[in-house]
């Protein structure tokens, strides 16, 4: 330490190594604390002045990061803390806390006055960004440019005589540009909402040592520097926390942190300078992967790792979904055609209208052209049209109970053709309870259990030695525990339990069994002195305990073989699979112990095999007793030494006797099953559970509908993948060789049709493998590329006895064929894979890792996925609807006008303005009515679709709008603009080519200019009215894709949407308006017409919807003609 002056000759105190600025500062911030034991009084206070003066310096550097982030360097401040180096005694006299009894009421409330509460501080909003992201994102970039030269065109290029109209046309696209930032606003405002939705709903609990010892159940919001925390495998942190009692097997996952996927091992003592290195630190937003351990509270909110962190990541860019790259896409493409036709209209005016015909187009006229055809390409609609079209979708799946992180996200899911699935909290309903036990030769339901126990005939009193001893085992070898907020219930059934649910299950049968020995008493009795929690990698858990008692002891003294109150009890539970081989004797009823022969041996797996078959879950428990000459010389349980002794004596055990868990299955789990599959999903069950009871499971929903199995045996390792059957859905392909296709219609595209002849015709020389396999994780191991090809086609698929990392592998192997993957999960172990999966769904009430690895949350029933699937295929339809409606008029039929005018030298048939109105008015209300079309007969009855292949606008999409429906709208608008000018002694052959002669001052074919004006007008708005009229026709084609009209009648029955008809009066009603008041034909050039010429576009709608019809029709009977292939 060092004393200096500045210039102004105020002392400074430097410190050489500053700790770190977030411990407890004294509540006086003008002295430091003083309040510590003499004996480490001096140190503790040095400190305490040290870290308040680097307080001070590290919140300049705050205020400095807002103005400049390079100025804030984050790695140097965590170099400088030391708060990690401190010793346990140190750290608990630091923070003025107890690590039995925590802090008290008192002292909380004041920490969380002085320290506010322990959320991180949410990113400023970007306003500016996100601002201009809404006014030119999408087509606004081509908006602005096309109202600029409107702008332009009116002055000073229009001078002397500027035309109003081209005013009007900047004014009004920059109202569109204006209406589209609205909804994108909308847009970003409900995915916010959505996200707020998710955070509310996150596991935010945690195990906090309060009140003179007591465990209770907060929110990590409430945690103050100070709290002792418990932490368990599957824990999200919720602070930063220095370790002060670790298990041997606790790891961390810091990858959110560091980036570093490998597991880090925790730790007591400091095993680096660096904090963030150091491995007795858990810091908040990490997760606990393994084991299980306690420590203090050092820094909370926005003074934690992830806090600091945090601000230094405001400004990443967020990931484009596939929706949005598919519109970016059809956006790129839109541009790119506008500004090419565009520009070769300009060059030909500019090179030959321009010399030939000089008073045929202005300068100004020209550009106006030019944007008439930015404004005709351009489905000005199709942004607002999306945007709804999610906004529905949203609500829709809220009511579903389903919340998606990122919304286009669903049609993600409506893609999905492989969907894996954990069992037990998933398919199974996760209310574990034990149904059987199994002591020596006897099987024993819960309630004889407990009648032997309280009962005690003559017959039963051999068998309550044993079933006292499975009493003992359960509730000390278990990691669950009674929630201290919940122990003022009588009853102790209803009372909440903390921890695994296979844990819940067998400290409540521990509870039930023997009403006179409760939990309580037999866990007061018993010193927890070591414990290796269970984990998916040993599939056990071990527990040493010394009895504080003599009655403890002597309830676990059998006839042959005694306790002494000085021995150590070893207590271990978990796979019989896996316990077996380590141990040498088993439990009689009257407590003698005999030798584990290879017929008891096989006693016990029969046991294990028929509890299996019926979808239980079973577990093993054995003991083994530890005299003083085994004991430990090294006494410390946190030691690598004891931890190693601890390892070496689990073996030689006893077996007590095995325990049945069932975790029925949930009830919608079998209908679900069945749905996805005549969705032409491959539903899979990918779970860490024996395989005889994942099968038996996979039975009773639906997975397994066979009873012969394929195994690895199945699998040859040398066969050629080029011989190997690519999967094709059994029910899918049995659709396709209909040659009728009048019942498939529904349920098989036109592309799937083509796609799956082909394969017919590749593969008629290779065979199918058998429907269903079941494989563990013992198996995965061994597969090569070959048989990970053969496993990949498999319709029904079990994999048992899986880790985190074969979960992990099994969805990349599908992903590396080409397979849109589905990962369903609750548990920590699941998280990799739901990460790793193309859409990642977690259960609401699934573990906080889980549901933040996922992209989407079921908040209550399984079958909520079933909406979420049809929801995506129905979003993906419902675009391509609403993009085949838009483009006929608000496109093509708005592009010929102006080719016509450059390159015929006819006058525009339809004006600038008239085209905007068609495209962000007319035709805006029927394309928000198509958004409301309930799913088609056969969504999910059809094969996923497949996204580097089927297209949101595609080359079959774009024939249908431009070379079939806009066709026709173009032809019969044409038709009538000339047909009117020929009624008026105007014929084609007089308005071809007629250049600036149609428009010139002395007039033109005896009309005056005037009247020539007039009747353009006219006709103009005769063109306008055709197309919102034949769009009537387009919508209710539009509406299916290949139900006939007399199957999804909008009128009545499951497909109504009188929507439509309310959207064709509201687009009525708008070109009545724009025909009619008389401030649009002063200034805009539109025109009230003959009655007659309302009539006849009534006429082209219906042969629209006839011609369309037709087409469907054809569709039907010829599947596998011209018109299956061409079908959109």
């Amino acid at each position: 330490m060092t004393l200096y002056s500045q210039d102004d000759g105020k002392p400074q105190i430097e410190f050489s190594t500053p700790p770190h600025p977030d411990v407890l500062p004294s509540t006086n911030k003008k002295q430091p604390s003083r309040r510590r034991s003499s004996k480490i009084q001096g140190i503790i206070a040095f400190r305490t002045l040290s870290l308040t003066v680097s307080e001070t310096q590290v919140d300049k550097k705050s205020k400095q990061l807002g103005k400049k982030k390079k100025d804030y360097n984050l790695a140097e401040d965590l170099s400088n803390a030391t708060y990690h180096k401190l010793g346990v005694a140190e750290v608990l006299q630091q923070y003025n806390t107890c690590m039995e009894k925590g802090l008290d009421q008192e002292q909380a409330l004041k920490r969380v006055e002085l320290y506010g509460k322990n959320a991180i501080s949410p990113p400023p909003n970007n306003w500016p960004r996100k601002i201009f992201g809404y006014f030119f994102g999408g087509f606004c970039g081509l908006l602005w440019f096309a109202s600029i030269i409107c702008w332009i065109s009116w002055q000073p290029l229009g001078n002397p005589n500027p035309s109003p109209v081209n005013l009007a046309l900047a004014v009004i696209l920059m109202m569109v540009v204006f209406l589209q930032a609205f909804f994108n606003a909308w847009q970003d405002w409900s995915t916010s909402q959505v996200m707020h939705s998710i955070n509310n709903m996150l596991p935010s609990k945690c195990q906090v040592v309060r009140q003179d010892g007591k465990t209770l159940t907060l929110d990590a919001i409430q945690l103050v520097p100070g709290d002792i925390v418990h932490i368990k495998m599957g824990d999200k942190i919720p602070a930063d926390i220095r370790l002060l009692q670790v298990s041997d097997d606790l790891k961390f996952d810091r990858s959110v942190l560091t980036g570093e996927s490998d597991a880090i091992p925790g730790s007591i003592d400091a095993t680096n300078d660096n904090v963030l290195e150091s491995h007795n630190m858990a810091m908040m937003g990490t997760h606990c992967l393994n084991g299980n351990g306690s420590g203090v509270v050092i820094s909370i909110g926005d003074k934690t790792m992830m806090g600091r962190i945090a601000r230094l990541s405001l400004d990443d860019p967020a990931k484009r979904t596939i929706l949005q790259t598919e519109i970016l896409r059809f956006v790129l493409i839109i541009a790119s055609l506008s500004i090419s036709v565009g520009s070769i209209c300009l060059i030909t005016w500019a090179a030959w209208l321009r010399v030939d015909y000089p008073d045929y187009l202005s300068v100004s006229n020209a550009l106006i052209d030019v944007i008439s055809v930015i404004v005709a390409f351009v489905p000005e609609g199709m942004p607002v049209a999306v945007t709804l079209c999610l906004t529905l979708i949203a609500r829709r799946m809220q009511k579903a109970n389903v919340l998606c992180k990122v919304l286009t996200t669903v049609e993600t899911l409506g893609s999905v053709n492989v969907l894996c699935s954990d069992k037990t909290g998933t398919l199974t309903e996760n209310k574990m309870y034990v149904s059987d036990i199994s002591i020596s030769d006897h099987q024993i339901t819960t309630p004889i259990s407990r009648d032997i126990v309280v009962k005690a005939d003559s017959q039963q009193q051999l068998l309550r030695c044993q079933v006292l001893q499975m009493q003992l085992s359960s509730a000390l070898c278990n990691g669950a525990q009674y929630d201290m907020s919940d122990v003022d219930k009588k009853d102790v059934a209803a009372r909440a339990i903390i921890g695994d649910a296979t844990d819940c299950a067998i400290l409540r049968y521990a509870a039930a069994v023997n009403p006179d020995l409760t939990v309580e008493s037999i866990r007061s009795q018993a010193d927890p002195i070591f414990e290796i929690p269970f984990n998916s990698k040993n599939k056990w858990m071990l527990t040493i305990h010394r009895s504080t008692t003599t009655g403890l002891a002597k309830q676990f003294s059998t006839p042959s073989q005694e306790v002494a109150p000085s021995d150590w009890i070893l207590l271990c539970k978990g796979a019989p699979d896996v316990l077996i081989d380590r141990c040498d004797s088993i439990m009689q009823p009257d407590g003698s112990l005999e030798p584990l022969t290879e017929k008891r041996r096989e006693a016990l797996v029969n046991v294990q095999t028929q509890w299996a078959n019926d979808g239980k879950r079973v577990l093993m428990v054995a003991r083994r007793i530890l005299s003083a000459s085994l004991l430990p010389s090294e006494s410390s349980a946190s030691s690598s030494k004891f931890a190693g002794w601890a390892t070496q004596m689990n073996q030689g055990l006893t077996i007590v006797g095995l325990i049945a868990i069932v975790d029925p299955p949930r009830p919608e789990s079998a209908e679900t099953v069945r749905v996805c599959r005549n969705a032409g999903i491959r539903f899979y069950m990918v779970t860490g559970d024996f395989p005889l009871t994942a099968a038996a499971i996979a039975r009773q929903i639906g997975i397994f509908t066979t009873t012969h199995l394929h195994d690895i045996n199945n699998l040859d390792p040398n066969k050629e993948i080029s011989t190997i059957a690519p999967y094709v859905s059994q029910k899918h392909k049995m659709t396709i060789t209909n040659d009728s296709g009048s019942s498939t219609l529904g349920e098989v595209s036109a592309e799937d049709t083509c796609d799956k002849e082909a394969y017919q015709s590749t593969t008629s020389n290779k065979t199918a493998d058998s429907t269903a396999l079941l494989l563990s994780g013992v198996d995965l191991l061994t597969l090569n590329d070959n048989q990970w090809e053969q496993v990949c086609q498999y319709e029904e698929i079990v994999f048992a006895r899986t880790s985190p990392d074969q979960k992990l592998r099994i969805i990349k192997e599908f992903q590396r064929r080409d397979n849109v993957v589905g990962m369903t999960g609750d548990g920590v172990n699941d998280s990799p894979a739901l990460r790793a999966a193309d859409v990642g769904i977690a259960m609401g009430n699934g573990s906080d890792v889980a549901i933040e690895a996922a992209d989407m949350v079921l908040l209550d029933k399984f079958s909520s996925i079933l909406v979420a699937i049809e929801n995506g295929r129905l979003v993906f339809d419902n675009l391509k609807k609403v993009i085949i409606y838009l483009l006929p008029a608000g496109s093509w039929s708005e592009l010929f006008p102006v080719l016509v005018n450059i390159f015929l030298g006819s006058p525009q048939t339809l004006s600038s303005f008239q085209m905007i109105v068609i495209c962000v008015l007319t035709d805006l209300m029927p394309s928000m009515a198509i958004m409301m079309e309930k799913p088609e007969a056969g969504l999910l009855h059809r094969a996923p679709r497949r996204p580097k292949h089927d297209r949101l606008v595609n080359s079959r999409l774009l024939l249908q709008a431009y070379g079939f429906i806009g066709l026709m709208e173009m032809l019969s608008s044409m038709f009538m603009f000339y047909y009117f000018l020929s009624t008026h002694g105007l014929p084609p052959a007089t308005v071809f080519l007629s250049f600036s002669n149609f428009n010139s001052p002395q007039g033109y074919m005896g009309y005056t200019s005037d009247e020539v004006t007039a009747l353009l007008n006219t006709a103009q708005s005769i063109y306008f009215v055709n197309l919102v009229i034949c769009q009537w026709g387009n919508v209710l084609s539009s509406r299916t894709r290949r139900l006939p009209l007399t199957r999804a009648n909008p009128l009545w029955g499951p497909n109504k949407n009188l929507y439509l008809f309310a959207a064709m009066l509201g687009s009525l009603a708008i070109t009545l308006i724009i025909l009619y008041v008389p401030v649009f034909n002063i200034y805009l050039g539109t025109s009230p017409i003959p009655i007659h010429f309302w009539f006849i576009p009534f006429g082209w709608a219906a042969t629209i919807m006839v011609a369309d019809e037709l087409r469907k029709l054809l569709l039907t009977r010829f599947p596998h003609s011209l018109f299956g292939y061409l079908a959109w």
